[in-house]
C-alpha cells in the first residue's frame, strides 16, 4: 500500500501541508523541560529499573535491552532503547500482533501493559532523540511506505507519550491482538492504525503548547497509576 492511498482514511481536520518534511525545531523551553524532567525521573526510577533488570536477568536471561531503529525525522533514524519483552528467537519486522501473543511470557506481558519496558527511553530523551510529548517514533518501513504522512507528522520530535498514544493506544492493541498472522498484523496497522494516529498527531501539532504537554504528561501519569 503506497503512502498516497492513506488519504481517504484521514479526517477532514487533517492537513498534510508540508510534503517536503521540514522539521519543526524543539523550542529551548521544551528542551530544558525535557532535560530537567528526564534527570529527575532517572533519579526516581533508577531503583525500579535495577530491580527489573535483575528480575529479567534471572527469569529471562540476556539480552536485557531491546534496541531498534526508529525515525526522528523522515530521513534520520536513532536507536530506541527499551527493556526486552520478546524472546530473542522471534524474528520478523513490523509491529506486534496476536500472532506473537503465545510467545510473550507473563513477565514480558506485565512490562508491556505497565509500560515499564519504556523506562530506558529516558536516555533517548536526554540524548535529544525524543521529547516527552510527541508522536510515537515510527519504524523506517512505515515512514518509507507513507512518506507524505510522516513528512508532516515528524515535524514534531517523537515522544514517549502524546495525544495519539493516549487516545488510540488501547484500541490499537485490541485491533492488533485479533490478528493471527504477520501479514494480517501489518495490513491492519497500515490501514487502520497509521491514519488514525497521524490524524491525532496532526491535531496535537496544531495545538502544541507547554500547557498542553503538561496536561498530556499528567494524563499519562494518571493512567499508569490506575493500571498499577
Amino acid at each position: 500500500m503506497r503512502g498516497k492511498n492513506i488519504a481517504p482514511f484521514m479526517g477532514p481536520e487533517t492537513r498534510f501541508a508540508d510534503p517536503i518534511g521540514r522539521v519543526r525545531q524543539v523550542t529551548l523551553q521544551k528542551r530544558i523541560f525535557d532535560i530537567a524532567l528526564g534527570l529527575l525521573l532517572i533519579v526516581l526510577v533508577m531503583p525500579i529499573l535495577l530491580v527489573l533488570l535483575f528480575v529479567l536477568l534471572v527469569f529471562e536471561g540476556r539480552p536485557l535491552f531491546y534496541i531498534s531503529e526508529r525515525m526522528q525525522t523522515p530521513t534520520k533514524g536513532f536507536a530506541l532503547i527499551k527493556l526486552r519483552t520478546m524472546p530473542t528467537d522471534v524474528a520478523g519486522e513490523g509491529v506486534t500482533g496476536g500472532n506473537k501473543n503465545n510467545v510473550i511470557s507473563p513477565l514480558y506481558r506485565f512490562l508491556r501493559d505497565s509500560r515499564l519496558d519504556e523506562l530506558p527511553q529516558l536516555w533517548n530523551v536526554l540524548r535529544g532523540d525524543m521529547s516527552f510529548v510527541g508522536p510515537r517514533p515510527p519504524m523506517r518501513m512505515y515512514v518509507e511506505a507513507f512518506p507524505h504522512v510522516y513528512a508532516a507528522v515528524l515535524r514534531n520530535r517523537p515522544g514517549i507519550t502524546g495525544l495519539a498514544s493516549l487516545r488510540f493506544h488501547q484500541h490499537e492493541e485490541n485491533l492488533l491482538a485479533a490478528c493471527k498472522t504477520p501479514e494480517q498484523t501489518d495490513h491492519v496497522y497500515r490501514t487502520r492504525c497509521v491514519p488514525r494516529k497521524a490524524t491525532l498527531d496532526m491535531i496535537y501539532q496544531r495545538h502544541q503548547s507547554q500547557c498542553f504537554d503538561l496536561a498530556l504528561i499528567g494524563e499519562t501519569a494518571m493512567k499508569l497509576f490506575r493500571r498499577k
